[in-house]
């Protein structure tokens, strides 16, 4: 594993990889599928909700974006619910390079980390100079979590070499930023392509390794989290070193943020039930959690107006 990690050849990745135990679809899906049923008692919902709002990246990635925009983001991340002290803020703030500036700007001494796509996101498609420039202007900018994608074209090619070596790069280029490599699970094809890139971006430098970018179908699910899940866990069997985790895209109500809770607790184990750990990618689970937590805090629901449309 020591060998592998330090200086690989794509003929060594390959075999690696292709060595890893290959995944049963039907047995991964219904396992899925079975923790998804577990239900949880009030106490242990609060507390829940509590956790998963403490793990949202809330996160604005359109070309439409605005400072205003950006600056009302970084106002919720901090405060999700002005009017409950006892609110938790969320994990970070996830923005586009051209807006860290103004989201530093706005969380600074909060607590709130900020993240910044890089390396010409969501297509990944340009040279590794601009991949690294993007980083390096990200994290000037004030970003200290970078989430970078993979080349999916590389990897699907087989050049593992190439993955390797640009998450290498990417990771140096952060600095002493966080680094998230996205692998863009619903391009991949198979769940065998998904458990082999998740081992490589731990292999070459990742502190998380995320499903999705959330612009491509389909983004975050239940079997694919569960089975990257697995792969930290294995990892850190392996060479004692813990990944994060982050899926993306497509979570967008309590219960399916549960769901993950759940299986985090039953596959990578309480261990991964930290923001440090995991990570929700999400722009409209935030307010599906404040709702639940007003409901439990006062007994209904609030109004349709209660809660920012972002």
């Amino acid at each position: 594993m020591t060998a592998l990690l330090t200086s690989p050849s794509n003929a060594t990745l390959r075999a690696f990889l292709h060595g890893l135990p290959g995944v049963d679809a039907v047995g991964l899906e219904q396992r899925a599928a079975g923790l998804g049923t577990r239900s949880i008692k009030t106490t242990a919902k609060a507390y829940a909700l509590d956790l998963a709002l403490r793990m949202v990246d809330l996160t604005t990635l359109e070309g439409a974006d605005t400072p205003g925009k950006v600056r009302a983001l970084c106002a919720k991340a901090m405060r999700p619910d002005p009017s409950d002290p006892d609110c938790p803020s969320t994990a970070a703030v996830c923005v586009y390079p051209s807006m860290v500036a103004v989201a530093h700007e706005e969380l600074k001494g909060s607590g709130v980390h900020l993240a910044s796509v890089a390396t010409a996101f969501p297509s990944g498609q340009a040279p590794l100079n601009v991949k690294l420039d993007d980083t390096r202007a990200a994290v000037a900018a004030g970003a200290d979590e970078i989430d970078m994608v993979i080349s999916r074209g590389a990897f699907l090619a087989g050049d593992y070499l190439h993955v390797y070596d640009e998450i290498m790069a990417v990771r140096e280029a952060c600095g002493d930023a966080h680094l998230k490599v996205i692998l863009e699970t619903g391009e991949l094809a198979t769940y065998d392509n998904i458990r082999r890139a998740s081992w490589l971006a731990m292999m070459a430098g990742a502190h998380f390794i995320k499903t999705s970018t959330g612009k491509v179908s389909p983004a975050a699910t239940l079997p694919t989290t569960l089975l990257m899940l697995e792969a930290v866990r294995d990892y850190r069997d392996a060479t004692g070193t813990k990944i994060g985790v982050k899926p993306a895209g497509g979570i967008r109500t309590s219960k399916d943020a549960i769901k993950y809770l759940v299986t985090v607790n039953e596959i990578a184990g309480p261990d991964w039930l930290d923001p440090d750990w995991f990570r929700f990618g999400a722009s409209t689970l935030l307010n599906d959690l404040l709702m639940q937590r007003h409901k439990l805090r006062t007994g209904h629901y609030s109004g349709p107006d209660y809660m920012t449309v972002d």
